[in-house]
Order: C-alpha cells, then structure tokens, then sequence
C-alpha cells in the first residue's frame, strides 16, 4: 500500500545521485560476469572476428593472458569454446575426446596461469568438432541421435574435468544427458565439479555470429529444432529446467538472453536456484552495431541490458561485453 500525492512523491527518491544509489534495488558488479573466449590454434594468435567486432580467437597462449586480466578485473570465471581445425571434425566428433585437444590446452594454460583464483566454465556439446556442425551424431537422415550423443558428450565431460574444468555446461539440450553426466562426475571422482546446464536453449536466430567465431557455420547442414527449443514456448522451459535438477544440475542457463527475460524470472520464481543468461552473439553484435550507427551508447546500453538480466533474477551472465563491463563497474 501507498499514500497518495502529494503526501507521497516517487520522485522524490530520485532527486540526487546518491539518493538514487541508495536506493537502488538491483547492483550490478564484476562478479556478476562470465567472460566466453574462443580458442584458435597457433601460438601467439589473435584472430578477429569479423561479425564480433571487438571479439577475437585467442590461441593457448593468449588466453592466459585474457585469464589474468580477468583476474584483476575481478571477473569470476571464464567460458571456453573452441574453434577446432577442419582436419580435425568428424562425423563423429572424436576430437572432443582427445586429451590435448584446444579445449583441454586452455584449461590447463589457464590454471597453470592463475589457478584456483578463476574458474574455468567449459561447454559439453559435439558442434566445435562436426564434420556437419550438429552438436550430436546424426543417422543417414541427418536426425541428431539422442542416447548415441549422451555417451558422447559424458567422455566429453570427463576429459574437460580431468583436465581441470570447474564447471562442465552442456549446451547440446539432448535428453537425459545432465544425469548422465553427474553419475560419470562422481564416479570418476570430480563431485565438486559443477554442472551448468543449458536447460532452455532456444532455436535462435541470434547466433550466427558465434557459429562464425568457432567455424560451424558453413558446416551446418539443416536446422537444430529437433533438439533446440521452440522459442513460443514458456511451460516447455519449465519441465526442461525441473529434468536437469533432478539430474544433479548445480544451476540453469537460459540462452538466449533478452528476448527470453520472461523466461528467466518464470524459472526463478519457479525454481528458486541459481539462473545465469547467455547474452548470445547477435545480442552483442546489434549492440555495436547500435554504436557503429550512432544510434546508442556502448557504455550505457552494456550496462542497461546487462542489469536487466540481473533484475529478471540472474544469478550471472555470460556476456562478451564482460571485459568492457567489469572496467566500467571498476570505475
């Protein structure tokens, strides 16, 4: 209940900054961020990404690097995605399994670099490693096949964590595969590693650009709506999120970011567990493209989208704005 005007004023509150500081409802810091980073190969190599403007593939070497900047950032975890050479895709994805793969390299750069002062989030799905760019094993017909995939993405998860990942997140959305995961994790003596489940992960439009940063684009064949949500549905997301705890997920991802903040405070309210956003690459790329056109602010509109997610009850976001944030926070 309120009083009525002119006894009551909301604008009141928001005469001075430093009222408005005081009573702000949702903070937003560095610690809130996860930084993703692609890897490349080569040593000393950055390479540009053109439909990321300002993002680029950093080879092992290199993403040390990134790792101690985040560090002094005060940036919590990183997120690696690799961009596999063609050579090394297969039909069946094998390379996801090879412990010196790009992924395994970074994670033990980076813990070599700065070890339990960050963690290090890595993604589980076979897509960085197709020969045809599905993030499972596909029959004759190009179906992506479910329970094939799972043993799989579980060999895929123990080499990330023998390698020394914190948090394994599976962002294949093939059934059943969160359980899967947790059992082999326990089994093989890694109970403290994570899972962050990508629970809802939509069928998007808006990640061309990050097929372009890890090199699936031109290998994909068909669409990934047999296994990617529908993006009309909200109670679907619901079920998908309830599965994945029940399994053993430690907390959800909902991907992606803005145009699903409906969704991320249904599973919070629903839930009450802990919900990190992926702020997807078309997300950032119309970002700067805002910019590039004169029509927005990079600092402000970061910051504004960036704390929506946290106002919609995001526990975190992974953000390739990360660094740029965490600088503006820092003040």
């Amino acid at each position: 209940m309120t009083g009525s005007y002119p006894a009551t004023r909301l604008r009141r509150l928001r005469a001075s900054a430093w009222s408005r500081a005081l009573h702000r409802e949702t903070v937003l810091t560095p610690a809130d961020l996860i930084w993703p980073l692609f890897v490349t190969g080569g040593s000393g190599t950055e390479e540009p990404i053109a439909s990321l403007p300002g993002v680029s593939r950093w080879s092992v070497d290199l993403i040390a690097q990134r790792a101690k900047e985040a560090v002094a950032l005060g940036i919590p975890c990183l997120a690696l995605f690799p961009n596999t050479q063609p050579d090394l895709r297969s039909e069946d994805g094998r390379e996801a399994l090879n412990p010196d793969n790009l992924m395994c390299r970074a994670i033990r750069a980076i813990k070599d670099a700065c070890g339990d002062s960050i963690g290090v989030l890595t993604d589980v799905a076979l897509d960085p490693y197709t020969s045809h760019g599905q993030d499972g094993l596909v029959d004759a017909a190009g179906y992506v096949l479910n329970d094939a995939t799972v043993e799989v993405l579980v060999g895929q998860s123990l080499n990330q964590a023998a390698a020394g990942a914190d948090v394994i997140a599976p962002s294949d959305m093939m059934d059943g595969r969160i359980g899967a995961i947790r059992e082999a994790l326990e089994g093989a003596g890694h109970a403290n590693v994570q899972i962050m489940s990508y629970a809802a992960k939509y069928a998007s439009a808006f990640y061309g650009p990050f097929r372009d940063a890890v090199g699936s684009r031109g290998l994909l064949k068909g669409d990934k709506k047999t296994y990617q949500m529908d993006s009309a549905n909200s109670d679907e997301a619901l079920r998908e999120v309830e599965l994945d705890l029940l399994e053993g997920a430690d907390s959800v991802m909902v991907k992606p970011g803005l145009p699903y903040l409906d969704i991320i405070l249904k599973v919070k309210e629903t839930f009450g567990v802990p919900v990190f956003a992926y702020q997807v690459s078309g997300e950032y790329a119309m970002i700067e493209a805002a910019v590039a056109a004169g029509a927005g602010e990079r600092d402000a509109l970061v910051l504004e989208t960036l704390t929506a997610f946290k106002r919609a009850g995001c526990a975190g976001v992974l953000t390739y704005h990360a660094a740029h944030a965490a600088r503006l926070l820092n003040g």
